[in-house]
């Protein structure tokens, strides 16, 4: 008689429940590694963003918005271009398969938010900015529910309690419909960018991280060239001094090159909710760095607003037992 290489315990073997045992620990490991990467992947593109909207709001009086988003992404283009265009050379029958998709994504993420932005940098401040931004979590869990995931009653508190912040921020602690211009461009944007990063949760498995993103740059750029033209026949271009070329410089390789790349590979590994949470930092930095860097002071009205926001965002993020 054979001796039998596995002792029965109950009902399961000893060897395969190790082996299931090692498997799941691997397993747990592996997504604990990825979790803790898509966290630092997504605060790195958070204090970055923070910048830009600093540097929107410097280049208020100097760039025309329209000339500062183009700009922006000719730079990124030129910086992304030695790593990602011959990935995107490689995967163009991909992309032309899914061209639909690499289209709504450029326009949504590269032509119209950032352009919205800097219009808001014209008669916003970059604190309210950050701010009203803090907000677009909250579309993402939005856009999860109308995909049929459960939001809970502690979310939509939490999704409530932000959007008050938000009300009470562009209202000036009113609630009477008189925002500035500026705040509702920002609505606007947070909305674009909540779109963005719900979308990249449905990009095609067969397009690289690279490929896609220079694939967006390039294609937005050429949305932006109509607009471009018009607003260089109507205002004029800008003067190139190191005031303008190097936020210019800055928002084209940091805010746009490792920015969205980080962006969009922390939601392929952790999702757009969990990236969102870390999102909700940007206000705390964009009011550090306004204040150091522009001189805005941050009042009583706009510390209630943002605790109201971050209170909001971190109750609706969070998980029940």
């Amino acid at each position: 008689m054979a001796v039998q290489d596995r002792v029965q315990v109950g009902s399961e073997p000893v060897g395969e429940r190790g082996s299931a045992d090692a498997g799941a620990g691997g397993r747990s490991v592996g997504a604990e590694r990825a979790t803790a990467v898509g966290l630092v992947l997504a605060a790195v593109a958070t204090v970055v963003w923070s910048g830009s909207f600093v540097t929107s709001r410097a280049l208020h009086d100097s760039v025309p918005p329209v000339q500062a988003a183009f700009w922006r992404w000719i730079v990124a283009i030129v910086a992304v271009a030695p790593f990602a265009a011959r990935e995107a050379w490689r995967q163009r029958a991909v992309l032309r398969r899914n061209l639909g998709f690499v289209v709504l994504a450029s326009l949504l993420g590269v032509t119209v938010y950032n352009t919205l932005v800097n219009q808001a940098g014209l008669s916003t401040s970059a604190g309210n900015m950050g701010m009203i931004m803090a907000a677009s979590p909250v579309l993402m869990a939005a856009y999860e529910r109308l995909g049929g995931a459960r939001i809970g009653a502690r979310r939509t508190v939490g999704m409530l309690v932000a959007c008050l912040g938000v009300l009470l921020l562009v209202s000036k602690s009113s609630l009477a419909m008189d925002f500035a211009a500026g705040d509702l461009w920002m609505l606007a944007a947070a909305v674009c960018f909540g779109s963005y990063s719900a979308l990249l949760r449905r990009k095609p498995t067969g397009i690289g991280g690279l490929a896609f993103l220079f694939s967006t740059f390039v294609l937005g750029a050429l949305m932006l060239l109509p607009a471009y033209a018009v607003s260089l026949a109507l205002q004029g271009g800008f003067q190139p001094t190191a005031g303008t070329v190097g936020p210019l410089v800055y928002v084209g390789v940091f805010s746009s090159a490792v920015a969205f790349f980080a962006w969009n590979k922390a939601i392929a590994l952790i999702g757009a909710a969990r990236a969102g949470v870390v999102y909700y930092l940007q206000p705390v930095c964009v009011a550090l760095l306004s204040f150091v860097l522009l001189g805005e002071a941050t009042g009583p009205v706009q510390i209630v607003c943002m605790a109201l926001i971050l209170g909001g965002v971190m109750l609706g993020a969070g998980r029940g037992r």
